[in-house]
């Protein structure tokens, strides 16, 4: 969404407009939005000093789509409850203590509230039937309503960065929940000290790096291409360096995303990791992974606002049915290590997958990783199975865009994929069945 001027809106050059965006310093709503009451379906107001909305907002009544993160707002306002045509809600690093009933729009899909001071949700918060993506990291809840046990439609849960003490067992048994984060929270903290602590990786010192171009950013850090001088006498290596970022961030906190890719150890399906860095000067977190080739791309691009949970596709992406069996045998190896090892990724999605066009394939982007008990079979085995729906939308999505005769091109994968989306938890297949079952379609 390209940002206006508020003199652009008072001019009336923005008449007609279906989106807007206004950041410069507002501390009121500008009057002059309501001239755009017949059009405006997504408005923007993030990065401004406002810390309430006008009670006629509804007049917007197209509106759809509010963003107003890093704002001073102390509550999420309740007149957002009477706009009928609002579903997707964004209020993140905000300052927010409350959330009343009365805000919450009854065609709510989407609301982001991370990043505020948040101790309870109001029960209505179950009633809200269309919710698909429900995003709470960094707040201080300690327990969820049991009223959320209605949400059959909820997919993304982040309730990483809490002060939650236990997983309400409803959750394990919400029909569609396919990506979880929960990491940070008390109810793990032994287990994510001694991921952190044991992570068997040598120590890489900072001052044997030089840092090269930037290949990319994410929410929680910033990779960059890098050249590592061996002390050893061997010639210089290339590399790739995370420097992880401090804040909170939409999936949780950066230092136990690091603590997940220590945790994960080696697999043909994952980046290897190299080290950690030591000798920061300003004690910045960082991990040295291999570089990877260049052939090597996103399989997708992230969910779009008018996705919500799922992955965008360029218009010209097919695969042959050997290619999408690799992919898929590739993705459900790495998930199937990652759980034995008490990890759960989380963000199972084509997003965050590599590939190099031919079937090999690396998952990586562990922000949103939690640990679990392996030593607690019942418990284990339902979070593995939340995120096997997940494995489940990718292989949809790869028989949706295969090559091939349509009778011939899905056999045998569409029986896998339909077990994978399941709406009852525990007849999901495991990872295992599912490598076995891929093998055997591969042979």
């Amino acid at each position: 969404m390209k940002t206006s001027t508020l003199e652009q809106l008072r001019d009336g050059q923005l008449a007609g407009a279906r989106q807007l965006k206004l950041a410069c310093g507002l501390s009121e709503f500008p009057r002059e939005i309501f001239e755009l009451a017949d059009t405006l379906e997504a408005l923007d107001l993030s990065g401004n000093a406002l810390s309430a909305l006008p009670d006629d907002l509804p007049r917007l009544r197209k509106l759809r789509i509010l963003f107003a993160s890093n704002n001073p707002f102390t509550e999420l306002p309740a007149v957002l409850g009477e706009c009928e045509a609002l579903s997707m809600v964004g209020f993140k690093t905000n300052q927010i203590r409350h959330v009343p009933a009365s805000a919450l729009p009854p065609q709510l899909r989407w609301l982001i509230l991370t990043d505020n001071a948040i101790e309870a949700l109001p029960p209505e918060i179950g009633e809200r039937a269309h919710l698909q993506k429900l995003m709470l990291a960094g707040n201080r809840l300690r327990v969820l309503p049991g009223t959320m046990a209605a949400l059959s439609r909820l997919e993304l849960l982040r309730i990483s960065a809490n002060h939650l003490d236990a997983l309400p067992e409803w959750l394990l048994r919400l029909p569609r929940l396919a990506w979880l984060a929960y990491a940070g929270n008390p109810l793990n903290a032994a287990r994510e000290q001694a991921a952190m602590a044991d992570a068997a990786v040598p120590d890489i010192d900072w001052h044997t790096l030089a840092l090269g171009q930037t290949l990319g950013e994410g929410a929680s850090g910033v990779i960059h291409r890098a050249t590592r001088l061996l002390r050893d006498g061997h010639p210089v290596e290339a590399v790739a360096v995370k420097l992880f970022k401090g804040a909170v961030t939409s999936d949780g906190l950066p230092a136990l995303e690091m603590a997940a890719c220590l945790q994960a150890g080696a697999h043909p399906n994952l980046i290897p990791v190299l080290g950690k860095i030591t000798g920061h000067p300003l004690d910045e977190h960082g991990l040295v992974m291999a570089l990877i080739d260049p052939a090597f791309r996103n399989l997708a691009g992230p969910p779009s606002l008018a996705s919500c949970t799922r992955d965008v596709y360029a218009d010209d992406v097919r695969f042959d049915r050997p290619t999408a069996l690799r992919i898929a045998r590739g993705m459900a190896s790495a998930a199937r290590h990652l759980h034995r090892r008490g990890i759960m990724h989380g963000d199972l999605y084509a997003h965050n997958i590599l590939h190099d066009g031919a079937g090999h394939v690396l998952l990586g982007d562990f922000g949103a990783a939690s640990f679990h008990d392996v030593a607690d079979r019942a418990r284990a085995q339902a979070l593995e199975r939340i995120e096997v729906r997940a494995f489940g939308c990718l292989l949809e999505e790869l028989v949706q865009r295969l090559t091939g005769n349509a009778d011939d091109r899905a056999a045998g994968l569409d029986a896998l994929m339909a077990d994978c989306l399941g709406e009852q938890v525990e007849r999901r297949p495991s990872f295992d069945d599912i490598v076995e079952r891929l093998d055997a379609l591969s042979d």
